[in-house]
């Protein structure tokens, strides 16, 4: 509760809310400089905000050298720190970790099941959001900005590029929602998780093949699937 008290007293600024917001999207580390000149606000005072959100773990910073003999200077990101806010707490994180090892100690049905449930999860986000359409005969780009809306309302920090000429659609994800229970399950949760996108391409799609190309748990930045149509 203590935690939860100073989170969203840190977040009770809207000026810190959306420099959050902004480094959450960039997607790289950024600057004092870079936030006071977004956000047109003096160099001190974007290194107060930043500050206050390292104190409560919601980003991290670490110094580098400038190469020219000059000082460092420090930069900042997104910390890997799960953020969770409750009134009054529940702990939802030890009530999955209890329900994705029980379905991992029945091996490969229990594979097969999240999969499956992945899956139905994704076609369902999505039909939600194609069903409020006015238009049902929907464009490329139509059915991107679907995805797109689905995968930010998920949490999953995307970026999304499509390839006119490959007639194919490039998706990254920068945030896994399951990043602290995949640590210890990453095959099983990387499988649902992929069904759960395949489930999303599939109401708006009725022929594609979707292909992983990058994990973040091997070492990239980003979880990255490409689908071809």
């Amino acid at each position: 509760m203590k935690q939860t008290l100073r989170l969203t007293n840190v977040l009770n600024d809207q000026t810190r809310l959306n420099i959050y917001e902004y480094i959450m999207k960039k997607h790289d580390e950024v600057t004092v400089q870079e936030i006071a000149r977004e956000f047109h606000i003096h160099p001190n005072v974007a290194r107060l905000h930043l500050s206050k959100l390292e104190e409560v773990n919601m980003i991290i910073s670490q110094t580098r050298k400038t190469g020219k003999g000059g000082r460092p200077y420090r930069v900042y990101r997104l910390s890997d720190h799960v953020i969770e806010l409750y009134f009054p707490f529940r702990d939802y994180q030890l009530l999955a970790k209890i329900a994705l090892e029980t379905l991992a100690s029945l091996g490969t049905a229990g594979d097969e099941a999240l999969a499956r449930t992945g899956k139905r999860f994704g076609q369902e986000m999505i039909q939600r959001l194609y069903d409020e359409q006015e238009e049902k005969t929907l464009t490329t780009n139509q059915k991107m900005n679907l995805l797109k809306e689905a995968s930010v309302m998920l949490g999953l920090n995307p970026e999304f590029y499509y390839d006119e000429e490959e007639k194919s659609v490039v998706m990254k994800i920068f945030n896994c929602p399951f990043k602290e229970l995949a640590n210890e399950h990453s095959l099983i949760l990387c499988n649902m998780h992929a069904n759960f996108i395949r489930g999303m391409f599939d109401v708006l799609f009725e022929h594609f093949e979707l292909k992983e190309s990058e994990n973040m748990f091997s070492g990239c930045d980003a979880c990255t699937y490409q689908a071809s149509l």
